[in-house]
């Protein structure tokens, strides 16, 4: 079947008799070209169903309106959440997505970086897989003028970012536990590589040194984030001499695996369950925590993308050594159901 090809700017120019650029400035309301003329052109191009060429925009404001992001897992809650957040803020100032995932694995997460500086996104946000420990493929988007805003896995260094202080959080955690009497408090935390997981550790042992209590790294195990590597580490704490009184979960995932894990143990009912993260799931779960750190995924990416069209808007050269940083405070959230 035939279609007919989108009508043109020259199209329009010849039906009228007029100059392309005459054409080009009256559908853009250009002072110098007269209200009848206009009206003309504008009468015309509706008539036609004439469209603006994307391409030819993009062209001229040398923008693709089009941010990439990068998350580890959007099956996660936490991910999809927080994309919900990018999405909402960039449906607000008309730009598109173009999404990707590292599945947590560094190797990926190169290569969808360079896939999508080969389709000129204008910006990326990201989320760092696991095992990223050199930044040389975000780091050199600069020199193609592409701005970074790092969301929730954030590096250490002077960077655009986005991210809940789980230092303070950790801190607030330990001294709800402490108040309730507990003091065997085991921790399975995230991947060594992970700044989330490093100010966790250290809010541990600051929260048990500012209480004048000692600090027993024994009931510290870690955990890769899979499902063998966070049942592990549960194994590992169950079989201490002294089992410890409640363990916190790095986060919701890890925290429903020791739940699970826990119902196979006979003292599973001596032991409390908190963790970090806070989603819905958890509360329909057989063994919700007793409280859980509400880290505001939705927030944190819209948040993420509003710091971007700052930095696009404002035309801000990616390569200048200033950042913006957005540090979100986190809720303590005690659920009803405790031991």
């Amino acid at each position: 079947m035939y279609t007919a090809q989108p009508a043109t700017i020259k199209d329009i120019a010849v039906r009228l008799k007029v100059a392309i650029s005459t054409v080009s400035r009256a559908l853009s309301d250009h002072p110098r070209i007269g209200l009848r003329t206009k009206m003309r052109v504008k009468k015309l191009a509706l008539e036609l169903n004439y469209e603006p060429s994307l391409k030819a925009i993009c062209f001229k404001n040398k923008k693709t309106f089009v941010v990439g992001v990068i998350l580890p897992n959007i099956k996660d809650d936490f991910f999809s959440d927080s994309f919900s957040g990018i999405e909402h803020a960039a449906t607000e100032n008309d730009y598109t997505l173009l999404v990707s995932q590292s599945h947590d694995d560094y190797d990926t997460e190169l290569k969808a970086v360079e896939a999508m500086r080969r389709q000129q996104i204008d910006g990326l946000i990201i989320s760092l897989s696991k095992h990223t420990r050199n930044y040389d493929h975000l780091t050199s988007l600069s020199k193609h003028n592409i701005p970074v805003v790092y969301f929730d896995r954030v590096p250490k260094f002077n960077a655009n970012k986005v991210y809940c202080n789980v230092y303070k959080g950790t801190i607030m955690m330990i001294n709800w536990l402490l108040g309730r009497g507990y003091r065997r408090i085991a921790m399975i935390n995230g991947p060594d590589t992970l700044l989330a997981s490093q100010e966790r550790l250290q809010g541990y042992i600051d929260a048990f040194s500012k209480n004048k209590l000692k600090v027993n790294m024994q009931l510290v195990e870690t955990t890769d984030l899979s499902k063998e590597g966070n049942i592990g580490a549960v194994q590992l704490l169950l079989a201490k001499k002294n089992l410890p009184q409640v363990i916190i979960s790095f986060n919701d995932y890890v925290h429903m695996d020791a739940a699970n894990c826990l119902q196979n143990d006979q003292h599973h009912h001596e032991i409390g369950l908190v963790c970090f993260g806070n989603l819905p799931i958890t509360r329909y779960t057989a063994s919700p925590p007793m409280a859980s750190l509400e880290q505001y995924p939705f927030r944190q990416g819209k948040t993420a993308m509003n710091m971007m069209m700052n930095l696009l808007h404002n035309k801000l050269p990616a390569q200048e050594n200033v950042a913006m940083t957005e540090e979100i405070a986190p809720a303590f959230i005690i659920y009803q159901k405790a031991i």
